[in-house]
């Protein structure tokens, strides 16, 4: 999610190249005015990676659906989609969005709740795992990605240097997913402002 996320989509013909689905869930979150929607840029890579995936796709921090609609326009047939939103009322309008498609589910509850439906080819933490703010402990990711399995942590500020800092300290939550032992990670930057963190589960 991004602060002004929601935004970043623009209106009339800026949101005609979209997939359906983006659209229905951009609407949405206007029309609830919630701003913290995936960045396009994000979508854009999201709908890429969900085209690899060959099994499972899981996001944390559903909200009303955006980052989800990114994931199934990229999925292919067979792929089985689950997205958990900690909010009754976001996750029940972003279930309505997908109420045609099966292979997406809408649960309510905790981040980890993920883990009922796990192990992943691709997991988006977008709403807890990320392990970024206190008390939100990182993901799991050797219990939660099948080997090979990629897991995608965004929104972090470009890096100029080494080790990356936040807030004039390094930033443990990114060096936490760079250098875990059980990834082959790298920083991505969709967008001059926006950096991400995709890293592939090793296969031993």
């Amino acid at each position: 999610m991004a602060i002004s996320g929601t935004d970043a989509y623009g209106t009339g013909a800026a949101l005609d190249g979209l997939p359906p689905l983006v659209r229905r869930a951009v609407a949405a979150a206007r029309a609830h005015g919630f701003p913290y929607s995936c960045r396009p840029e994000q979508g854009l890579l999201l709908r890429a990676l969900a085209g690899g995936a060959r099994g499972r796709v899981g996001e944390t921090g559903t909200g009303f659906g955006v980052g989800l609609a990114w994931l199934a326009s990229g999925a292919g047939p067979g792929v089985r989609l689950v997205g958990v939103e900690r909010d009754p009322e976001r996750a029940r309008v972003a279930a309505g969005l997908f109420a045609d498609r099966p292979e997406v589910e809408v649960v309510t509850g905790d981040w980890r709740r993920i883990e009922e439906w796990g192990p992943y080819d691709l997991l988006v933490l977008d709403g807890g795992g990320q392990g970024k703010a206190p008390g939100d402990p990182a993901a799991d990711v050797e219990r939660l990605l099948a080997p090979g399995g990629t897991v995608v942590v965004d929104d972090f500020t470009p890096a100029a240097g080494w080790p990356p800092r936040h807030e004039g300290a390094p930033d443990l939550a990114r060096l936490h997913w760079l250098e875990h032992p059980a990834l082959h990670a790298t920083e991505l930057r969709p967008a001059p402002d926006l950096s991400t963190v995709v890293g592939t589960r090793l296969l031993v």
